[in-house]
């Protein structure tokens, strides 16, 4: 039986019944195990970064979170309305990102993932993107889940680079669940696709030999359904069954 791809996802530490757990939220799981992918939660302990264990991985996903990177981590005071933190994810996060692309291994960031990537580059949030003039308000919906993941705003598409390269459109329509945003992009990272307000949805990663991309919405929320969503994970999973398939492989010995 063929072995699926193993990529790790990166989990948040929060209280359960009274201790600390490290969770993954299952729509980020099961979007991956549709497409082929096996996913294995990631814990964020600070040194939580083993060899052994990034040479057993095919890939990494960052999720979205409630909780927001800390402002310490690029270098601004806190906004008043920046209330839930998680600093052991920060710590895990800001090394495994910079260890998996060394390796070249396939990356994909969702939401506060995105923002990850950001920081991990040197880049900045606006912590209040609703009090920015001229920016929409992004946060989600209030209403059922249908609601707060129904597409919000358009999104455009900057024409040859690696988003474009995968979906055929010039823009498409996205779900919009986040109170934070790129302020300063990070060095070595490329704008993807921006809102209709000049916000960034997307980035790559300049110079990346493999999938290196991130987005501000939840493609995980029923990608099968929404056709950018599907190009994506569609992309990742064949990024890390071709990273899997090099891994795995022998190398040629020099005569």
């Amino acid at each position: 039986m063929r072995t699926r791809p193993l990529v790790g996802v990166i989990a948040c530490r929060r209280e359960v019944e009274g201790h600390p757990a490290h969770m993954v939220t299952d729509k980020y799981l099961s979007a991956l195990r549709d497409y082929g992918l096996a996913p294995v939660i990631l814990p964020v302990w600070e040194g939580a970064v083993e060899s052994a264990l990034l040479d057993s991985l095919d890939g990494l996903l960052l999720t979205g979170s409630y909780s927001n990177v800390e402002p310490r981590r690029y270098g601004v005071e806190r906004a008043p309305e920046n209330t839930r933190d998680d600093p052991h994810r920060d710590a895990a996060v800001l090394r495994w990102i910079p260890a998996a692309l060394d390796l070249g291994m396939p990356l994909l960031g969702i939401c506060r993932g995105f923002q990850e990537i950001n920081v991990a580059f040197g880049g900045t949030l606006h912590q209040v993107l609703q009090q920015v003039p001229g920016r929409l308000d992004h946060r989600e919906p209030e209403g059922d889940r249908e609601t707060k993941y129904a597409p919000a705003h358009d999104i455009a598409i900057v024409p040859g680079g690696p988003l474009a390269a995968l979906f055929p459109e010039s823009g498409s329509r996205v779900n919009s669940l986040h109170q934070q945003g790129i302020a300063e992009l990070g060095p070595g990272l490329i704008a993807e696709a921006v809102a209709p307000d000049g916000q960034i949805e997307a980035i790559s990663v300049a110079g990346a030999p493999g999938f290196a991309l991130a987005v501000q919405w939840h493609p995980e929320w029923r990608p099968r359904e929404h056709p950018l969503h599907d190009a994506l994970f569609q992309a990742f999973a064949s990024a890390s069954e071709a990273y899997r398939v090099a891994r795995v492989s022998p190398q040629p010995v020099d005569a």
